[in-house]
């Protein structure tokens, strides 16, 4: 069956980054709450900057320094905010699909030595397990007609092309890196091919 999603609540949200308009989606593919953030009027409308983020609970709630999530996320509302109009779309895929206890029991792993992609393997999963077919359907609900993706991934983009949806440009975002979240960096950049410039850090 062809998975659908249906926009069931808008609610005003004023934030630090200024005012969005929150939509809370069911969908027929999984049970979980995804939600797009929205702001500014992007019906219809060419370029519009897109942030497809995946849950990461300790970085986006806790600001963990193991990763650049919480901060990809602050940068991406900065940037959607400056823009006057834009969509972060926040999937519950919780690290990198495979979910917030094997997420744990991997970064057990990389502090004994594994990278980021082999913690994940050797817990019997695949490097990187999220989806975008719901985010797409988000995108083409909200009738956006092309976008500017938010991005250092270039698999994310592949996805949403093959998925049907215009990507016009890709808008780097990029964070300083730490002396916690370095190895994780490189890792991104070696063994899954994002667009990031890694130097050494002692942050």
């Amino acid at each position: 069956m062809k998975p659908e999603v249906k926009d069931l609540v808008q609610t005003r949200i004023p934030t630090a980054h200024g005012e969005f308009t929150l939509h809370y989606y069911s969908n027929t593919f999984d049970d979980k709450e995804h939600i797009a953030f929205v702001k500014g009027d992007v019906a219809d409308k060419q370029g519009i900057p897109v942030r497809i983020h995946s849950e990461c609970f300790t970085g986006d709630v806790f600001g963990s320094r193991r990763c650049d999530c919480g901060e990809q996320l602050d940068m991406a509302l900065h940037l959607i905010n400056k823009a006057g109009a834009g969509v972060l779309i926040y999937l519950r895929q919780e690290g990198r699909g495979i979910g917030l206890l094997k997420k744990l029991q991997a970064y057990n792993l990389q502090d004994q030595g594994l990278d980021t992609v082999d913690a994940n393997i050797h817990l019997g999963h695949l490097a990187d397990e999220r989806e975008y077919d719901i985010a797409a359907l988000m995108l083409k609900d909200l009738r956006v007609n092309s976008i500017s993706l938010i991005t250092n991934n270039p698999k994310k983009i592949a996805e949403l092309v093959r998925l049907g949806i215009t990507v016009d440009q890709r808008i780097p975002v990029e964070t300083d890196a730490n002396s916690d979240n370095q190895n994780y960096l490189k890792t991104k950049v070696e063994k899954m091919s994002h667009m990031l410039s890694v130097t050494d850090s002692d942050k």
